[in-house]
């Protein structure tokens, strides 16, 4: 058995910056922990797994675009919900298998999700989640090594901080972080003196990821949060992290709008024997 891997770094203008991701289109799927295994292999912080069937529970989708069922592991497990890898799939379904189509559809553990071209990049319509407040927890705190104004939950925690320069010195303990029952904590600042509206870093230690480059998914609970303090729907994010990667993002009610470009890094092909694999 013969499958193609694309890695494309997503949210990045150019070679080493952004969120590398690996793309791998099958014709069915194999065993989960098969899949499981070539994340692990493929050693980045998502792997994308992609079939062209759709399962028979998911709801109506309009049958004159492209549509896939859409998977994501991380080294250690299989996640709900990625946004770079998912920008990543598009890049390659958009450049190497549908260059007339302007929309494609992804079946997901989140539900549908859809990516539209937009210039020379791609624009994300992902659910919106909007954190809710929880009291500061010390030993979160402690682990990140500073102080938390706020703290709020969605699918991460959430610590923000007082600035920017906050969030860009982080050193956490990855081994407290791991202990916490989420899947990641997200650490963000206002953007003042960057440039952008808000900065943050993602840590993921949970998921085996200690620290994802660009976090996607993160904006669809950031951006909502953000929109409320700022009192813009339309903001200019920055992930913090040693690569670095900008995020634009627009709120509209339940969905938010997350645009980026793609930069593609190596192309190859993963060769297994087929006994076992097939699901």
């Amino acid at each position: 058995m013969h499958i193609p891997l694309i890695q494309i770094d997503a949210f990045a203008t150019k070679p080493f910056e952004g969120n590398p991701a690996a793309v791998m289109p099958l014709e069915g799927w194999l065993v989960d922990s098969v899949l499981q295994q070539l994340a692990e292999e493929n050693n980045l912080s998502e792997t994308a797994f992609i079939v062209a069937d759709i399962p028979a529970e998911a709801p109506a989708f309009d049958l004159s675009q492209p549509a896939y069922h859409l998977r994501w592991f991380t080294p250690a497990i299989e996640v709900d919900l990625c946004g770079h890898a998912t920008l990543a799939t598009a890049s390659y379904l958009f450049t190497d298998v549908h260059p007339d189509a302007k929309r494609l559809q992804f079946w997901s553990r989140s539900g549908w999700l859809f990516v539209e071209r937009d210039g020379d990049g791609y624009i994300l319509d992902f659910p919106s989640e909007m954190p809710e407040p929880v009291a500061v927890d010390p030993f979160v705190s402690e682990a990140l090594g500073v102080p938390a104004l706020e703290a709020f939950l969605a699918t991460d925690l959430i610590h923000v901080v007082r600035d920017a320069e906050t969030v860009r010195n982080l050193s956490p303990d990855f081994g407290a972080l791991a202990k916490l029952p989420v899947r990641g904590v997200v650490v963000t600042a206002a953007g003042d003196g960057t440039g952008h509206d808000f900065v943050s870093r993602f840590f993921g230690a949970r998921a085996g990821i200690d620290e994802d480059p660009v976090t996607g998914s993160a904006h669809s609970q950031l951006a909502p949060l953000w929109a409320g303090r700022l009192g813009s729907t339309v903001l200019s994010a920055r992930q913090l992290s040693a690569r670095g990667g900008t995020v634009l993002c627009r709120v509209e009610g339940e969905r938010t709008l997350l645009s980026g470009t793609c930069v593609r890094y190596l192309e190859g092909t993963v060769s297994l024997a087929v006994g076992g694999l097939a699901g």
